[in-house]
């Protein structure tokens, strides 16, 4: 099984979506085969958690509006260094840095296969000398 038509529209929104409000190593994993809750994860981080809330911002909005999607759950929006959007195909998970280095979710993921992030994505990343899977 991999991540649905829907999953990879979701990933694309956001990633755009978080990329325009320059958070850093942007990632997408395909945990469909490892998960039956959600077909994929996106990964992203910022320096601070005024630009963590942002970015959760901008993601919610796009999503609303170009995939008509609104999360089933947010967490960690008070404390601003981890916030969860849960959108049943996909949850988005944006993080301070720091937290983003401690807790280190790729690692747990490693082994599930990445989602290609659009070129726009790449491109932003790579302009800031940020990472953004390939």
């Amino acid at each position: 099984m991999t991540a649905s038509e829907r999953a990879a529209e979701l990933v694309r929104v956001a990633a755009e979506a978080a990329a325009e409000k320059l958070a850093d190593d942007i990632i997408a994993y395909d945990v469909s085969e490892q998960l039956v809750i959600t077909d994929a994860f996106l990964l992203c981080s910022a320096s601070n958690d005024r630009q963590v809330r942002a970015i959760v911002d901008e993601i919610e909005e796009r999503l609303r509006v170009e995939a008509d999607a609104k999360p089933v759950r947010r967490e960690g929006e008070r404390e601003g260094r981890w916030v969860l959007l849960d959108y049943l195909d996909i949850v988005v998970h944006v993080q301070h840095e720091e937290d983003r280095a401690f807790y280190a979710l790729e690692r747990l993921w490693k082994d599930c296969p990445s989602i290609e992030l659009p070129e726009s994505v790449r491109r932003v990343a790579a302009q800031r000398g940020r990472g953004a899977n390939p």
